[in-house]
């Protein structure tokens, strides 16, 4: 029978408490465990301090059945790992002759003298199984203890990483007969909120479900996960088959791509297909429409206005003979867009008109509203959507609901659920 277990992650040191390095080696073994059908359940971080260290290695060893630890292995006073897992387990902290004769070997290869407290880095707690690591002067070794075993890494990205792929997850697969797959299946929405999407699918969301569905959310789109587990690839495809179209089903036109495709690459394709040019106006975005079509369409990006002034609209209108409606709002914005179809001469323009607070003709309409026009050959289609403010998440999700409008306008769509 396949085995079930559970690994945990400590990630060992106070720089990583202090925010001064990011933990993105946790990140990576998470990915890594996932990709071979290792459950990761906890994750912890705990600083070079000798009562916090055992607290938290006592508690991580004693719910789950693989430990890693990455960092303290190190030759310096605050490298307590080794220690540390000693203590934990009842056993003496030793050197491993063949790791010294390594250690000493690599010293003199580079011209430097192997100092005492060098040496540290060959010792392991006593009975511990070694890994070596080619990369690195400290090797890395594992402790099983009770049914469990506690493995610990360097915190150096490049040999943990090397430890992990060719030493670690084999030994953790053999051990424990893991045999599942996870695959995964990432469904990308936009125009509809994290909280609009839990309302359609989250019926779908159980615990421990298999298929599991969960929700990630960024500013402008939120992406639905699927991960089944299985004994094949092929098993767990079929896993995710249903649930994938009952979530397409519901959600419907609003997903825009899956896997590592993104709106911009999805709508660059587009643009570029149907042999199509983009201008863009915005005010109060600071240029984040025009990065993002300049991302998105490349060489068919022909203009983008930048305005803050209701001065440089009005020379934009007259260009081309447009006359701006006084108030802000959808036919302002509408307006807008066709006066940049028609001075830059593209075949799309692309207008984002925010309302200020404090302005008099927005009487009428709620504040922190940003209208969006897309002018075609068809005509102009406009939609608003509501944000809290003007910083880079609100910019972004502005960016996107634009690229979104465009989208939709090329394929035809209907209006998004979440408009």
């Amino acid at each position: 029978m396949p085995g079930h277990m559970n690994a945990e992650i400590v990630a060992i040191g106070t720089e990583l408490l202090l925010g001064q390095i990011v933990d993105t080696n946790s990140a990576w073994i998470g990915q890594r465990f996932a990709d071979n059908g290792i459950d990761l359940h906890y994750v912890s971080i705990v600083g070079d301090s000798r009562s916090r260290m055992l607290d938290t290695l006592k508690r991580a060893h004693g719910r789950s059945q693989v430990v890693i630890t990455t960092g303290g292995i190190g030759p310096t006073q605050d490298d307590l790992t080794r220690e540390i897992v000693a203590e934990m387990t009842g056993r003496k902290v030793v050197v491993d002759p063949e790791s010294l004769i390594e250690l000493a070997e690599r010293f003199q290869k580079r011209g430097f003298i192997l100092t005492k407290n060098n040496e540290k880095q060959a010792e392991i707690p006593e009975g511990a199984g070694i890994f070596r690591n080619p990369n690195g002067t400290a090797p890395a070794f594992c402790v099983e203890d009770g049914g469990a075993v506690i493995i610990s890494l360097p915190g150096v990205p490049f040999e943990m990483k090397w430890l992990i792929d060719n030493e670690v997850i084999p030994y953790i697969k053999a051990k424990f007969n893991v045999t599942d797959v996870i695959r995964y299946r990432v469904l990308k929405t936009v125009d509809l909120g994290e909280s609009s999407v839990d309302h359609l699918i989250g019926h779908l969301m159980k615990d421990d479900g298999n298929p599991a569905v969960g929700t990630m959310a960024h500013p402008g789109q939120v992406d639905v996960r699927i991960a089944a587990r299985a004994s094949s690839e092929d098993e767990a495809e079929e896993l995710i088959g249903p649930i994938e179209e009952e979530i397409r089903n519901l959600l419907g036109d609003n997903i825009f791509a899956t896997g590592d495709e993104t709106l911009e690459s999805l709508l660059g394709s587009l643009i570029a297909d149907k042999g199509l040019t983009v201008a863009t106006y915005e005010d109060l975005t600071g240029g984040a429409i025009a990065d993002v079509f300049q991302q998105a369409a490349g060489a068919a990006f022909v203009e983008g206005n930048i305005v803050n002034s209701n001065k440089a609209l009005e020379r934009l209108a007259r260009a081309c003979g447009e006359s701006l409606p006084f108030a802000d709002g959808p036919e302002r914005t509408a307006a807008l867009s066709r006066a940049m179809r028609v001075v830059s001469g593209a075949t799309l323009g692309v207008a984002v008109h925010a309302v200020e607070e404090g302005d008099q003709r927005t009487e009428n309409l709620g504040r922190g509203e940003t209208y969006i026009a897309v002018t075609d050959a068809d005509g102009t289609h406009t939609r608003h959507v509501r944000s809290a403010g003007r910083g880079v998440p609100d910019r972004r999700r502005a960016a996107l609901s634009s690229l979104s409008l465009v989208r939709r306008v090329l394929l035809g769509l209907d209006s998004p659920l979440g408009a």
